[in-house]
């Protein structure tokens, strides 16, 4: 399901609202009774949250398996990304110094390979974000996430093992679950300015 600009305003101007409710009620804000149709499905999302005009992270929390439909979704994490643990929680004064993102998914796509370099292969750097899991290990990283950290695809598989607390090679080793995913990202320009459709530029697939 492609969105388009507006629909992905609108999620946007819903994250901000929902973020601005939550850090001045500490409390959800309630999704509106009546949903529109293209927004009803329950897709995965992410809200991020980036200092301006430094680009820092300064929250992103999210779900890839969303049990309520993607409006529903996009109020619930926006709200958690102000309480993301790895910050202090987001005061009321930040909020206009903060450019809110959303970051819409598409369903995950089990990897399936013969042997482990074939992963290598099969993930696009640029178009593909990456879930993996083994046993009570899992961790996500959005499509965009190894483009703004440089890395090929070999780190990216690294670095991904690493954070769902793993050996850096386990994607070699291991028996391992490697999902991927699509995404299309939506942006301020400015703290509560004009909204674009972020486009990442696509790597070529490694041989």
């Amino acid at each position: 399901m492609a969105l388009s600009i507006k629909q992905g305003e609108f999620l946007v101007r819903l994250s901000r609202d929902s973020i601005k409710y939550y850090i001045e009620n500490l409390v959800p804000l309630r999704p509106p009774k009546i949903i529109p149709d293209d927004l009803k499905k329950p897709k995965g999302a992410f809200c991020t949250l980036l200092s301006f005009p430094e680009g820092e992270l300064r929250g992103c929390i999210g779900t890839i398996f969303p049990e309520k439909s993607l409006l529903e979704t996009v109020i619930e994490v926006s709200a958690s990304s102000t309480q993301d643990p790895r910050f202090f929680p987001v005061h009321p004064t930040e909020l206009e110094r903060l450019t809110v993102e959303v970051t819409v998914l598409s369903d995950l796509e089990k990897i399936s390979v013969t042997e482990a370099r074939d992963y290598l292969k099969q993930i696009v750097i640029g178009q593909d974000g990456l879930f993996i899991k083994k046993g009570y290990n899992s961790a996500v990283f959005l499509p965009q996430v190894p483009i703004e950290q440089g890395w090929d695809v070999k780190t990216y598989l690294c670095e991904l093992c690493r954070k769902s607390g793993m050996d850096r090679d386990a994607w070699i080793v291991s028996p391992v679950e490697i999902y991927k995913f699509q995404a299309q990202i939506f942006s301020e320009s400015s703290p509560g300015g004009n909204v674009f459709e972020k486009v990442l530029k696509a790597a070529s697939k490694e041989e």
